[in-house]
């Protein structure tokens, strides 16, 4: 019974691990169809990708014209989600994403309330220049991103299942904007940073965009199997090596004894909140790439887009000179 028994585990672990070869075939396909349409961002797909496979939200910070509404709308074919995209304006009020209730009359002359749905409920969407939006109106979508659900008129509406929110920030045109307070940043997974692409890139784009035809993504994955690999990421095994480096560099990123001589650089650092993400990002970047257990390379890699808006330099610091970035790197230089 004994030698039943083990044989028993022995094809159940089998059963694991080819199902997560195949969930892993799966996001390597989405990654290649993301990028058969946006060139020259790979490090953009890839960040934007583990934000999704981690359920949750990312922060796309960049110019305008570099592809970040494309991007989402291809992430939504590939991942055979319902994409969807607010443009956000001083003006904009709540009940605009969230949508209302109308008063109805029956043929009968009964009246009732009938709640329209705004268009925040989708799978996927595209908050653009969500810094635009008052305060009222982000705390609308706080709610939704942080609570899975959203309260209108007293009652209770759930998001779509999964519900990401993928928002955008211009770095160069701050006047007329409301800058997010550090609670609603620190619901963002990651800040993901989408720079110029090279001249090899650029050229790509140029011919593919201006001519009769243009490529159009393709969809690699289902919403039930995008929900499949989200709860595959969370099974990960990870290595005490791997807990022991995530827990030193968050800790060190914050003002105090752990960060040494950088202690004095930093004004306030990243909550507990950074080690669940740094957790998670480290398994979905090594399922990204055909692995099944996360290395600490995962976790210098995704250190920065976790730990970035999670972070402020002392007004000494950035005299100085200092960045976030660069102490990041000082940090992570650290544990490698």
């Amino acid at each position: 019974m004994a030698a039943a028994g083990g044989e028993g585990v022995e094809k159940l672990e089998d059963m694991i691990v080819r199902a997560a070869e195949t969930t892993s075939q799966h996001v390597a396909a989405a990654k290649t169809a993301i990028g058969a349409v946006i060139f020259g961002q790979d490090k953009v797909v890839e960040q934007a990708l583990i934000t999704v496979l981690c359920g949750g939200h990312g922060m796309l910070v960049g110019v305008p014209g570099l592809a970040k509404t494309k991007l989402v709308e291809a992430m939504g074919t590939v991942l055979g989600l319902d994409a969807r995209r607010i443009q956000f304006t001083p003006d904009l009020m709540p009940s605009d994403i969230l949508g209302s209730e109308v008063l109805e009359e029956a043929p009968g002359g009964r009246r009732a309330f009938r709640f329209i749905p705004g268009p925040i409920f989708g799978q996927l969407l595209m908050a653009d220049e969500i810094n635009r939006a008052s305060p009222r109106t982000q705390s609308a979508l706080l709610q939704a991103m942080q609570e899975q659900h959203v309260t209108v008129a007293g009652s209770r509406h759930d998001m779509p299942k999964p519900f990401h929110v993928l928002a955008t920030q211009n770095p160069i045109e701050q006047e007329g904007t409301y800058p997010l307070p550090e609670a609603q940043l620190d619901r963002f997974l990651m800040q993901i940073d989408v720079e110029y692409p090279d001249i090899e890139a650029e050229r790509r784009i140029v011919f593919a965009t201006t001519g009769l035809d243009e490529a159009k993504a393709q969809p690699a994955m289902t919403a039930d199997e995008l929900i499949a690999a989200q709860r595959l990421v969370r099974r990960l095994p990870v290595g005490e090596s791997v807990v022991n480096a995530i827990l030193t560099l968050v800790r060190s990123a914050r003002p105090g004894p752990d960060a040494g001589d950088l202690g004095q650089s930093i004004a306030w650092g990243p909550s507990p909140r950074a080690s669940q993400s740094l957790m998670l990002v480290a398994r979905a970047r090594a399922l990204l790439d055909g692995r099944l257990v996360p290395s600490i390379d995962d976790v210098i890699s995704m250190a920065e887009p976790v730990l970035k808006h999670r972070m402020a330099l002392t007004f000494a610091a950035r005299a100085e000179g200092e960045t976030i970035s660069g102490i990041i790197r000082k940090l992570t230089s650290r544990i490698g």
